[in-house]
Order: structure tokens, then sequence, then C-alpha cells
């Protein structure tokens, strides 16, 4: 293997049509098969992560952390063959979190992913700039310079002090990267649900941000179908994304 195949997508905990979404998130992770997939939203004692991961024919290693809801874990799933370790987790107020773990690069030195969700109230883009902060704060401890690939829904559209944030510190959006702009929305997904999140106009707000010496092959959309006969069922309310990276470009 030379490259990862890395992705990442909010589940929408257990709301919005759980037992009707699940088989489409089944569906497209076996499809899927990433090498790493970060997870936000992830009720654990349902075992959302786990079960999601059986889904195709690879095996998975599930690295979870909690934050201050139970509604909002984040997860690492991380593929067989690509040893994790040294999990770690910082708070990032609001009741968000992060989770970190280092694997096994494709070739060469090892490769550094994280899963993170921020904040999600639409008028509150200072908060979640100060969650990006400490956010790279703790990214940035001890790191020598290999890859760091954070994945995860950050509530913040490109225009926000956030993601400037980001980019100042040295990380690109993969998709900006693979295809000259952020795709026009990742929320809503199209879902049409009793309790669906209505705060907020369409937005890109999920991302997979890329530091280091590592080329994006491409980047796209994922978990994006509609179900066959039901074009107001998604696998979740956000939009996925899957990059392809080979680190050591």
């Amino acid at each position: 293997m030379t490259s990862l195949h890395v992705a990442t997508v909010n589940i929408r905990n257990l709301m919005d049509r759980w037992d009707e979404r699940l088989p489409l998130l089944l569906a497209d992770f076996a499809a899927l098969q990433p090498d790493v997939c970060a997870m936000q939203e992830v009720v654990y004692p349902l075992q959302q992560d786990r079960v999601i991961a059986a889904g195709g024919a690879a095996t998975y290693a599930v690295h979870r952390g909690a934050a201050q809801r139970p509604e909002w874990g984040n997860s690492l799933l991380v593929r067989d063959g690509l040893a994790g370790g040294d999990l770690r987790r910082v708070d990032l107020g609001y009741g968000r979190a992060a989770i970190r773990i280092t694997i096994d690069g494709p070739a060469g030195p090892p490769v550094v992913v994280a899963s993170t969700h921020l904040h999600h109230e639409a008028s509150d883009a200072a908060i979640r700039d100060e969650q990006t902060r400490l956010l790279i704060e703790w990214l940035d401890e001890g790191w020598g310079g290999e890859v760091q690939v954070v994945m995860g829904d950050f509530n913040a559209p490109p225009n926000e002090p956030a993601y400037g944030r980001m980019t100042a510190a040295g990380f690109r959006s993969a998709h900006t990267e693979a295809n000259g702009s952020e795709p026009a929305a990742t929320w809503p997904s199209g879902i049409v649900a009793p309790g669906m999140d209505s705060d907020g106009d369409p937005a890109c707000l999920d991302y997979i941000w890329v530091r280091g010496d590592a080329a994006v092959v491409s980047c796209r959309l994922v978990f994006d179908r509609p179900a066959v006969g039901d074009p107001t069922l998604y696998p979740s309310d956000h939009l996925g994304l899957a990059a392809i990276l080979q680190p050591g470009r």
C-alpha cells in the first residue's frame, strides 16, 4: 500500500430516522472501506461505530473519545494492518472534544489522524474559532513534522475565522486541494425528519485537513446518496468526505 484512504462522516446520533438510516450507512461504508474513518455524534451504548465498521469485508479497530454529552462521541475506525496507538483526547469547551491516534504510514513514517466536532450554533463563530485554537495547540504538542490528518464536523463554513485559523497553521483542505474549492454544502444532506436541524443556511461544514508531507490525490463527497425510492432519506443529515492521500510525496 502506497496511499492512505481516509473518510469522515457525522452520523447524527440516533435522531432523524436512525433505524431507516442505518442500512444506508452500512451499505455506503461497505462500499467505501477506507483505511481510517472519523465519525462524529456516535452514541457508544448503541455501538453505532462498531456496527457500521462491521458493514463490509474489512475489519477495524474502533477508538473512542467521549464528549460531554452522550450523543456527541467521536470515533476513529482504523483498518486492520494499520496498528493504531497512543490514543489521546482533548476537551474543547462547550461539551466538545477531539481525539487523535498515531497509525503506521503507508510507506514510511507514522501518520496522526484525528476526529473532532465543534460547537454547532450558527451565530457562534467566535466559539468555534477558540475551539480551533485549542485544537491546533493540542495538535502542535510534540509535533515533529509528521503528517497530520484532521477530520470532522467543524460546523464552520469557509468564511469563518476557524477555517482561516486552520489554513494559517499549515493545514490544507483536501477537497480544495483536489478540486479547487470546497463543496457547495455538506449540510443539510436533504433528509426530511421530525427532529431535523434547521439552524443556519446550507454550507460546507465538514472537512479533511492535511498538514505535512502528503499529496492529496483525490477528495469527494460520500454518504451522499438518498435511499432508492425515497429522496427524503439520506445516511445522515451531513454528507461525508473521503480522500486518497500519499504521505511522503
